[in-house]
């Protein structure tokens, strides 16, 4: 009986070193200095996207769909209202469409917004929208430079694309990276990257002829700004199959357009 009060002693002075212990190493993780979580990265500036139906002015519509102003009263604010796009988050996309016909041709616009969102904590949100719009740059195949393009002054209208096809392979197919689609656009009118809107942008032209019916041309303006992109689509199909669609106007107009919304959103 007289060693038993021992045996507890010794057994408690176990219990009290391994509580310090443990302790210790709790003081030792929580000291300046230790790992700590890395904050995440900043959000895009946009948290909602405008309604893009009331994003152009009935006069800038007027200008694009001249056949607007030839309707009754009652079916140009109908024209002028467009259609929105069936989209399944509005917080992260939505668009608009606006069609009109004149007897010497029938011209379309569509505007996509697109908010983008990481969801990873190291990337923000601008760098994710970056990604997203370089892929839409690169899928447009743009002409790295004036001299690659098949509208260089050394090579004549007609003749193989870049692409290594021939004249037989491509028929039927767009030649609306070649400008005007007459004798070849000046440099100025090839798809290229613009500058000057929004973070970054660039202008796709597409010449489109589907069997015996007229051509028609879309000229795409897409641009990024912060974490939002925006792509603007303009269409004209003349009703002549003769009548190839003016390049640089669809142009002009379209870059126009781009650019007011790039105030719109900067307001």
């Amino acid at each position: 009986m007289a060693y038993v009060p021992g045996a507890a002693l010794l057994a408690a002075l176990v219990v009290g070193c391994s509580a310090g212990t443990g302790t210790d190493g709790s003081a030792a993780d929580s000291r300046p200095g230790g790992p700590t979580a890395s904050p995440a990265a900043p959000a895009g500036k946009y948290r909602t996207l405008p309604d893009p139906c009331r994003s152009v002015t009935h006069s800038t519509l007027k200008d694009l769909l001249p056949g607007v102003a030839e309707l009754p009263e009652d079916q140009q604010e109908k024209a002028y209202a467009g259609t929105a796009s069936v989209t399944y988050d509005t917080d992260r996309r939505v668009g608009c469409t606006w069609k009109a016909e004149a007897p010497d041709s029938s011209r379309s616009l569509s505007l996509d917004f697109e908010r983008v969102v990481s969801y990873d904590t190291s990337v923000s949100d601008d760098d994710r929208a970056g990604e997203v719009y370089g892929k839409k740059e690169a899928a447009a195949h743009l002409p790295s430079t004036a001299s690659d393009s098949p509208s260089d002054s050394s090579s004549p209208s007609g003749s193989a694309p870049s692409d290594g096809k021939t004249d037989e392979e491509t028929d039927g197919e767009s030649d609306g990276k070649s400008g005007d689609g007459a004798t070849g656009a000046a440099e100025d009118l090839q798809p290229r990257v613009l500058d000057d809107l929004g973070d970054a942008a660039f202008l796709d032209d597409l010449l489109i002829q589907a069997g015996s019916t007229a051509q028609h041309r879309t000229v795409s303006v897409v641009f990024r700004t912060s974490n939002v992109i925006v792509t603007v689509q303009y269409t004209e199909q003349p009703a002549l199959s003769t009548e190839i669609p003016d390049s640089k106007e669809l142009q002009e107009k379209a870059q126009a357009l781009a650019r007011k919304l790039v105030d719109k959103f900067g307001e």
